[in-house]
């Protein structure tokens, strides 16, 4: 129910849809002779899209999750297995193009096969199933398989948990077949926007995690008050972040982590 009720609401608060669906009723209402409302609307959704265009809001906003978490330095000499989340590629298109097709998260799977050599007795699992409510049969890990074998890396070392639909999932069903041992340290690999979450879920979940963050996409040290005109590169920044805000506030709520933006240890 909570995946479910999660990809709902999320279809309606993109603020790609929330901007045409506010956009959209205003001019509704301007068409029936609602012309205060309709104005009212139509210049929120304007608002809105000039604010996301002129101010980076999407990108300082993932600049603080990204700042949350840094690789140990130097790394463990002993570790007793490597995690890396799904998302890496779109297995929909995969399925019909072929598994090469679509465009790679390749910085999680570079990381994977990195420091796979680098512990060659580590046990390697790799976690993502389907994510969509209209093709739950279609599942990450298959694709995944034939792809980080092309890449050099012998899968017979690789546990594939294909069941998980979001990151909660990925942790507890990863759990359930791993069985890790409550001392084990284990690397998680995932983009470091999204390393709070999972590090708060596996936390939670009892799994002894050290974070291997990936795939910046900011510097880090982005100001809100430095002024742009990009709307495109504004809104799927500004998307972006509210999805991965809105997952930390969710999680915390329900339980799923034991704080809100999960951080270091030592700095929550």
């Amino acid at each position: 129910m909570f995946f479910t009720l999660s990809k709902i609401l999320w279809f309606i608060v993109d603020p790609g849809n929330l901007f045409i669906i506010v956009l959209g009723l205003g001019v509704i209402l301007l068409w029936i002779g609602r012309a205060r409302a309709g104005r009212g609307l139509v210049s929120l959704a304007l608002l809105g899209a000039l604010l996301v265009t002129v101010f980076p809001i999407g990108k300082t906003m993932t600049g603080v999750l990204e700042n949350r978490f840094q690789r140990p330095e130097p790394m463990p000499d002993d570790i007793a297995g490597i995690i890396v989340l799904g998302g890496v590629l779109n297995q929909f298109i995969a399925k019909k193009r072929g598994a090469s097709a679509p465009r790679i998260a390749a910085g999680r799977f570079a990381e994977f096969i990195r420091l796979a050599a680098r512990y060659p007795d580590a046990r390697l699992v790799f976690t993502g199933g389907s994510g969509s409510l209209k093709n739950p049969d279609i599942k990450e890990a298959e694709f995944a398989a034939p792809l980080l074998k092309s890449w050099g890396l012998d899968i017979g070392r690789v546990t594939f948990e294909a069941d998980s639909r979001n990151t909660f999932e990925n942790a507890i069903f990863s759990k359930a077949l791993i069985k890790p041992k409550p001392d084990d340290r284990w690397i998680l690999i995932t983009s470091a926007f999204h390393m709070p979450r999972a590090m708060g879920v596996f936390r939670s979940a009892g799994w002894n995690v050290l974070p291997a963050p990936v795939e910046y996409v900011t510097t880090g040290d982005e100001r809100l008050f430095a002024p742009q005109f990009q709307f495109r590169a504004g809104i799927n920044a500004f998307s972006q972040a509210v999805h991965e805000w809105l997952g930390l506030s969710f999680y915390w709520l329900t339980g799923r982590t034991k704080s809100l933006i999960p951080a270091q240890a030592g700095q929550d």
